[in-house]
C-alpha cells in the first residue's frame, strides 16, 4: 500500500498535523457560526468569539507546521484562481477581521457577516478535500455536507457548553445542536455509503469503524446527555453538557482524523498508451 506509481497507496503527505486543520479549524469555524447564530449578546457570545478564533489559529499553525519550507507559506497567497487552501486563507483573514470587529461592535447585521465568513472558512476546507481528485475518499462531493455539518455540530456543542457555564440558557443553542448532530449522522451515512465500495483493505475498514462511534457516541450519546443537561439544575447539567461536547467533538474530530490519515487511499494511475521503442 506504499510507495508511487500505478498501483493505489495510501498518502503520506498530509499527517495528523494537516488533520488538525480540519479538526480545530473546523471546530473553531461552527462555534463562530453557532454563536452567530444561537447564543445572545452576553458573556457566553463574547467568550465564543476568540476561542473560536484561537481554534482557528491552532489548525492553522498546525498545517503550518507540516510544510517542507514554513517560511514560504506565503506563497499561499498567490493562486487564488486555482487554489482552495489559498482562498481557505484568505477566507481565515476576513473571518479575524469580521470577529474581531462583531467582538467590539455587535449587532444584527454584524451577526449576518460573522456567520457568512464562518461559513465560507468551513466550505473552503470542505472544498480542499474535494478539489482532491486522486484520492476517492476526498474527492466524493458528498464529503461537502458532513464537513459543514460536523463543524456546526462541534461548534454548537461548545457553545450549549458556553451557555450553561455562564448561566444563560439557549434553547436555540440546545435546538442547533440537535439539527448539526442529526445532519451530521446522515450525512455521513450517506458519504460512508457511497464512497466504502470504491475502497479495500485498511482504508475501506477504518472508514466504516467510524460509523458506531459517530451515531452512538458522537449523536445519540450526545443528545441524551445534552437533553439532561437541559433538564436538570445548572450543577448538574454543567457536567452534563462537557459529557454531551465532548463525545460529539472528538467523535467529528476522530471521523476527520480517520478521513485525512487513514482512508486516504490514492488510487495511482494508468498509463493506457506506452511508448514502444523502434516503434513508429
Amino acid at each position: 500500500m506504499s510507495g508511487f506509481g500505478p498501483n493505489p497507496w495510501i498518502q503520506r503527505h498530509w499527517d495528523w498535523r494537516a488533520a488538525a486543520n480540519f479538526v480545530f479549524g473546523g471546530a473553531g469555524s461552527g462555534l463562530i457560526l453557532a454563536a452567530a447564530l444561537a447564543l445572545p449578546l452576553g458573556p457566553a457570545r463574547a467568550v465564543s468569539l476568540p476561542l473560536g478564533l484561537a481554534l482557528v489559529a491552532l489548525g492553522l499553525t498546525c498545517v503550518w507546521l507540516e510544510i517542507g519550507r514554513p517560511w514560504r507559506a506565503l506563497h499561499v497567497f498567490f493562486n487564488a484562481r486555482t487554489s482552495w487552501m489559498t482562498r481557505e486563507a484568505f477566507a481565515g483573514i476576513a473571518l479575524f477581521g469580521v470577529t474581531v470587529a462583531a467582538f467590539f461592535r455587535p449587532g444584527d447585521w454584524m451577526e449576518f457577516v460573522l456567520g457568512f465568513f464562518a461559513l465560507l472558512f468551513a466550505w473552503c476546507q470542505a472544498m480542499i478535500l474535494r478539489a482532491s481528485k486522486g484520492i476517492p475518499a476526498w474527492r466524493e462531493p458528498k464529503v461537502i455536507p458532513f464537513i459543514l455539518a460536523t463543524s456546526l455540530g462541534e461548534g454548537a456543542a461548545l457553545a450549549v457548553v458556553l451557555a450553561v457555564a455562564y448561566n444563560m440558557p439557549s434553547p436555540l443553542a440546545y435546538g442547533l445542536l440537535a439539527v448539526a448532530l442529526l445532519a451530521r449522522a446522515a450525512a455521513w451515512m450517506v458519504y460512508v455509503a457511497s464512497v466504502a465500495p470504491k475502497l479495500r483493505g485498511a482504508p475501506q475498514a477504518a472508514l466504516v469503524a467510524v460509523t458506531p462511534v459517530l451515531l452512538w457516541i458522537g449523536t445519540f450519546g450526545a443528545l441524551a446527555l445534552a437533553a439532561l443537561a437541559a433538564a436538570l439544575p445548572r450543577h448538574f447539567a454543567m457536567l452534563l453538557a462537557l459529557a454531551a461536547a465532548a463525545a460529539a467533538i472528538l467523535a467529528g474530530w476522530h471521523a476527520k482524523r480517520t478521513l485525512v490519515t487513514r482512508a486516504s487511499l490514492n488510487q495511482g494511475f494508468s498509463l493506457p498508451n506506452l511508448p514502444t521503442r523502434g516503434a513508429r
